[in-house]
């Protein structure tokens, strides 16, 4: 029984492209923007006054919806093909938000800017060639 000798496979990692890092900590901390106000809304219900039940749930839906970026952003660090769909999700429901905070005005436009910026800048980021491609996703994905 003869056997082939494999191909040297190299044992140094490509390193993450800097756009996919950038990438993923935006994103992280669009996730993690979203974690702050449910904590707090759900400390408010344990241990607050008010309407705890609508603390609760409104602290449980923040942090539910806290869970996409998050989990994305890490999927993009470990470079999976599949967290770019999610990342992108959470870019597009971003813009709505930040126009509703736009429109409020006052100090709320701040926030506004910051977070249609940061969804705009992780967009291009994650479809640049050299995201895609650590991805797995792209013409270098095409060639095999």
């Amino acid at each position: 029984m003869s056997t082939k000798p494999s191909p040297t496979v190299s044992a140094v990692p490509v390193p993450l492209p800097r756009r996919l890092t950038a990438a993923a900590a935006l994103t992280a901390l669009e996730g993690l923007a979203l974690a702050g106000p449910g904590v707090a809304d759900l400390y408010t219900a344990v241990f607050g006054g008010g309407d705890s039940l609508q603390a609760a749930t409104g602290g449980v839906t923040l942090l539910v919806l806290a869970a996409l970026p998050l989990v994305a952003a890490r999927g993009l660090l470990l470079r999976r093909r599949w967290s770019r769909g999610p990342a992108l999700i959470t870019q597009l429901m971003s813009l709505p938000v930040a126009w509703m905070l736009w429109t409020a005005g006052g100090s709320m436009r701040i926030a506004a800017a910051a977070l249609a910026l940061a969804a705009v800048a992780v967009t291009a980021l994650l479809v640049n060639q050299k995201a895609t491609e650590a991805l797995g996703i792209g013409p270098a994905e095409q060639a095999r």
